[in-house]
């Protein structure tokens, strides 16, 4: 195996030695194993990105946001899409330097350590493999329009039949994904032109029904700036926006991934904040006037199926057609890209030595890391049995994904202090300003989440941590010491520590000693103090370890270093002593 070490000469100058090892080293390939194919194209990984957006999140979403926020609403979209561009440029730097499978996971442990990529990887397969249940019920809930038996009466929960429906979806996305990541990559490009059509149609027939006066008929901020603010999170529109993980999850499987991961990160983001924004904008001039006698909270309630119930009440019955018929294959298509993405995060866990080894084997034929699909499969079928509703596990669901994005801006802070000779195609401008912003959105959407979900959520991360520790003689020591990984990650613990503190004393379902909008800025203040703790206490210059990636096709100029000029990004960066 080739690897590069750069250091320093005694004048100071860098040089790059390029060695063969036969050692195995922790992230090797094991022998016979296969490769990941670079098979994915801009179109691919664009679609990859908007087909996560748009999933169930456009479906309920708006209704969501209207009962918390009223037309005020609009602004939450926007907030949400402002946040999740910050961190997807953040993210463009790692994915074009590092094109990783499972990159959410292992960046961190370049950064910060394997502490870090261990509880990382267990709050991403939470959220990942949830997903992906998430979706499937979302799909036979609004079936269930069609076909009444796949609900039970008077509820959202899925009837024996409806369960089976469900199943069946996952056996699908699951034979969809066995074969190879261009298989999946073709029914998702379908699937999308598909379910972008139908929100276009939903826009431009309710624009003319459009009633200017339903936004002042309560006020147009009729629960003021922290109705907003909650609506990021408990509306459902982060979990709306997140579709930027499944195309850092791909990287490895990506052509000329330099150029395409952030061109199709940035892409995503902003199509889907402007479909996203007019879609909210339509629902709130397209609700007939009638209904607003309760309230916005109570036109959440009337409308359980919002854009087909809006369509009967104005006579447009093609539309709420659309609408079922959309229902069905935009959640479904969702699904199947969480089905593809979670693979690759438990692959890229396994490679940091904290999960289970078996799950680093990718399939020689495919290129398909199998025995981490088959625990995927598993784990979105046991998010199908009796669980809290949709409304109930978005907020969940966010949270999760929102606090495995947090950890990037910290991560590149880190690697730029600690590693600055790794070559970076894609170098974010004025990361100074962008880092703590990001990282700061990112808190604040978290502790928006309220005290319900902060405190079990974090709590839960805080014990795993605890019981990371009491299995230290278990966990991987080679390469960083146990108290050199504690160290290193202590930011995160102190940030999930003073987040439950805050939240249990603040606004949004907490005790209300903090009031709004005093609470919002101690946790902004809070934030950025544990910003540049964590940026200032990455692995040390001298420790930073960014290895070859194992399952990387032989022809791949990035790390080989022989086609392009360009020196290989290396298996460790060191200074001399």
């Amino acid at each position: 195996m080739s690897t590069a070490l750069l250091g320093k000469t005694d004048g100071g100058r860098l040089e790059v030695h390029t060695c063969l090892s036969n050692n195995s080293q922790e992230g090797d390939a094991m022998p016979g194993q296969g490769k990941f194919k670079k098979q994915l194209s801009l179109i691919d990984l664009t679609f990859i990105g908007l087909g996560a957006i748009f999933g169930s999140g456009w479906l309920f979403a708006a209704s969501h946001v209207s009962a918390i926020a009223g037309p005020a609403g609009i602004f939450s979209w926007l907030l949400g899409g402002f946040a999740v561009l910050l961190l997807g440029i953040v993210y463009c730097e790692l994915g074009a330097a590092l094109p990783r499978a499972g990159g959410v996971i292992r960046y961190p442990v370049y950064s910060h350590g394997p502490l870090l990529g261990y509880l990382m990887g267990f709050i991403t397969l939470i959220a990942f493999s949830s997903l992906v249940a998430i979706e499937v019920v979302a799909a036979r809930q609004y079936a269930a329009a069609w076909f009444p038996a796949l609900t039970q009466a008077g509820s959202s929960n899925p009837t024996a039949i409806g369960w089976l429906v469900q199943f069946a979806l996952l056996c699908l996305f699951f034979m969809l994904n066995y074969y190879s990541v261009k298989t999946f990559a073709k029914a998702n490009n379908l699937i999308s032109m598909f379910k972008f059509i139908v929100p276009l149609l939903v826009i431009g027939v309710l624009f003319t029904f459009f009633k200017p006066e339903n936004f002042q008929s309560q006020g147009f901020m009729p629960f003021g700036l922290s109705g907003v603010e909650m609506a990021v999170s408990a509306g459902g529109i982060i979990f709306a926006y997140l579709g930027l993980t499944p195309i850092i999850s791909v990287a490895s499987e990506v052509k000329n991934p330099q150029r395409t991961i952030p061109i199709a990160l940035i892409l995503s983001v902003l199509l889907s904040t402007a479909i996203y924004v007019l879609l909210q904008v339509a629902f709130l001039g397209g609700v007939p006037t009638e209904m607003l006698a309760s309230g916005w909270a109570g036109v959440a309630k009337e409308l359980a199926l919002p854009y087909r119930d809006i369509a009967l009440a104005l006579g447009v019955g093609w539309l709420a057609y659309m609408v079922v018929a959309d229902a069905v294959i935009s959640p479904s298509g969702c699904g199947n890209i969480y089905m593809n993405a979670t693979p690759r995060v438990i692959y890229g866990w396994a490679q940091t030595g904290t999960f289970f080894k078996v799950f680093t084997r990718i399939d020689e034929k495919s290129g398909i890391p199998r025995p981490a699909l088959w625990l995927t499969f598993a784990l979105s079928v046991f998010w199908t049995l009796p669980f809290p509703s949709w409304e109930a596990l978005i907020n969940v669901v966010s949270a999760a994904l929102v606090l495995s994005y947090a950890v990037a801006p910290v991560s590149v802070a880190a690697l730029r202090r600690n590693a600055p000779d790794m070559p970076r195609p894609f170098k974010v401008k004025r990361m100074g300003v962008l880092g703590p912003v990001s990282f700061i959105i990112a808190a604040l959407i978290v502790y928006w989440s309220g005290w319900g979900t902060v405190s079990w959520l974090l709590g839960l991360q805080i014990l795993m941590f605890v019981v990371y520790l009491l299995c230290g003689r278990f966990v991987p020591t080679r390469h960083l010491s146990l108290g050199q990984q504690v160290r290193s990650s202590a930011w995160l613990i102190g940030f999930y520590a003073v987040t439950i503190v805050l939240s249990w004393l603040g606004s949004f379902g907490g005790m209300g000693v903090l009031t709004h909008p005093f609470d919002t800025v101690v946790v902004a203040a809070c934030a950025m103090g544990i910003y540049y703790w964590g940026a200032a206490t990455g692995v040390p210059a001298h420790l930073v370890r960014l290895e070859e990636e194992d399952g990387e096709s032989e022809a791949d100029p990035v790390h080989s270093g022989t086609t392009t000029g360009q020196r290989p990004i290396g298996a460790y960066v060191q200074t001399s002593r």
